[in-house]
């Protein structure tokens, strides 16, 4: 029997590297039929259809495997990335519980466990599984790393530097903790880590990713210490390092926003009376604008109300968009899911997203969803949750494009690293938010930064009586939130609500001149810097 299925599975191999797909699935569904229970087979059947742009037969492959039964190590490992890529939580969360309860559980899978659900935005459980893997091996780098991140996120900053500390004090070229280590508190002229990061960026042989964080690390601390000049060189190697490893292509961006200005959808939904709004359904308020433009600072403002629960940064709506037209765009949406919304049902998309949600809320009338590409999807939002509540967060464009400019993003954002795309893309966000007022009006409430950071108080009432909400003064101050924070602006947001009487951007105004120029040239308006 082994033998046999040892046969059918290399056929299968064989089918999915020559991208036969139809052959492929036959021979694992043979497979399957010797043994019926395999965990594993069910998961080749999951990366099948994924391949095969069958999104649905992927998610049900996978939740399969996960009631299947206990797959070998390996396979518990597919199966726990596999349920993050569907957003599958509540399985993954039951999942992880047992492994957190069973002895033989490698500190190795912990560790990717806890990764998986920071990702997911679930720090506590993220956290158990990082202690337990750091209990389990107390000398691995790779567990003392994640635990130093999940401290970071749960303002646990000295537990955090000592965690980076003991780690780089092993391997100084784990090239994210230095990064993150320098996130942690200014730098002052006694006190940094330069040297450290110079000896670093001038070794050979170190992967792109990680020249990419040392020169952030290196950029943040210049910057901390008033070298402007050495903090630009920085931050010019990190823009080309990150560069050359996107494959970013400006056509499809505008390909996506032009179908957004042309979607028509609903456009008119069906009136849901207030009464329908406060007595059956829940709530969501959903932060949205481009990265870098307060939502993070506007999501634990408004966690100090308690009547909202706030969830952080999801992608939850966009995965009940992938479920309903039955396709895995890239990133918030793409080209392709526009096209497909003409035929889905939103009251599906809407009854997904909110039952996807069910396990992360309480006996509070109102959420948070901080994901501030869902900007992209209001259109959406607004036909599948009539009830929803849309907070425009709004920047000066100098402020916004430069944050971006310097920020260390991961797999998104890859249009952020070249001054001229950059500006592109926040002039199309510019006009793809005014369709949005025109299309849904009193959908949405722009907030403007500038006066959110000077006058909180006022701005926050407004807020509250757009959402329906009862003011309370703890939504001035970010102090009364305990929430984990796991965005680029964890750290400062815990400092409170700060103006910046000098833009951050103006040391480096003469460097800025092509985003200043593009921005400017598609109708931005750029403040002129008090001298």
């Amino acid at each position: 029997m082994n033998a046999t299925i040892d046969a059918i599975t290399r056929q299968a191999v064989r089918s999915m590297d020559a991208g036969n797909w139809d052959a492929a699935r036959t021979h694992w569904l043979r497979a399957l039929d010797l043994d019926m229970n395999s965990p594993e087979i069910m998961l080749e059947l999951s990366y099948l259809e994924s391949l095969a742009g069958c999104y649905l037969a992927a998610r049900d492959w996978a939740l399969r495997a996960a009631r299947a039964g206990t797959p070998s190590m390996d396979g518990v490992v597919s199966l726990v990335r596999r349920l993050r890529t569907f957003n599958e939580v509540p399985p993954l969360r039951q999942l992880v519980i047992g492994l957190l309860q069973a002895a033989p559980t490698s500190h190795g899978l912990l560790v990717e466990c806890a990764r998986q659900l920071s990702n997911l935005n679930d720090f506590p459980l993220a956290l158990q599984c990082a202690e337990a893997a750091v209990a389990k091996a107390p000398d691995d780098l790779a567990a003392r790393l994640v635990r130093g991140q999940l401290f970071a996120q749960h303002a646990r900053i000295d537990e955090a530097v000592a965690d980076f500390n003991w780690v780089l004090g092993r391997n100084p070229r784990i090239a994210i903790g230095w990064w993150i280590l320098a996130r942690l508190k200014k730098q002052t002229v006694q006190s940094n880590h330069l040297p450290q990061l110079r000896e670093l960026s001038r070794m050979q042989g170190i992967r792109p990713a990680d020249a990419a964080a040392v020169a952030r690390a290196l950029h943040k601390e210049l910057d901390d210490i008033g070298d402007h000049a050495g903090a630009w060189e920085a931050l010019e190697r990190l823009c080309i390092i990150k560069r050359s490893m996107e494959n970013y292509r400006p056509a499809e961006t505008r390909n996506t926003f032009e179908a957004l200005l042309a979607w028509s959808g609903g456009m008119n939904p069906p009136a849901v009376s207030q009464q329908q709004v406060r007595d059956h359904q829940k709530v969501p308020v959903f932060i949205v604008g481009m990265h870098r433009s307060g939502t993070t600072l506007m999501e634990q403002l408004l966690d100090g109300s308690p009547e909202i629960r706030g969830l952080g940064e999801l992608s939850d709506f966009t995965s009940a968009m992938r479920d309903a037209s039955d396709y895995y765009c890239k990133g918030t949406t793409d080209r392709a899911m526009v096209d497909r919304a003409a035929k889905i049902d939103f009251a599906r998309v809407g009854h997904h997203y909110m039952e996807g949600l069910a396990w992360r809320l309480g006996d509070e009338k109102f959420f948070t969803d901080k994901q501030p590409a869902n900007f992209l999807n209001i259109g959406f939002i607004c036909e599948a949750l009539p009830q929803a509540k849309i907070l425009h967060l709004v920047r000066d464009p100098m402020e916004t494009c430069f944050s971006n400019l310097r920020e260390l993003f991961t797999d998104i954002n890859s249009f952020s690293y070249n001054q001229e795309d950059l500006a592109e893309y926040f002039l199309q966000y510019r006009r793809l938010m005014m369709h949005w007022q025109a299309a849904y009006p009193g959908r949405i409430l722009d907030v403007d930064y500038a006066r959110l950071t000077t006058s909180t108080e006022t701005v926050m009432r407004e807020i509250s009586r757009f959402c329906g909400i009862d003011y309370v003064d703890t939504m001035c101050s970010t102090v009364s939130s305990k929430r984990a924070v796991a965005t680029a602006s964890s750290i400062q947001v815990r400092d409170g609500v700060i103006h910046q009487k000098i833009p951050k951007w103006a040391p480096y105004s003469r460097y800025l001149q092509p985003l200043m120029y593009a921005l400017r040239a598609g109708g931005a308006e750029i403040a002129d810097l008090q001298t």
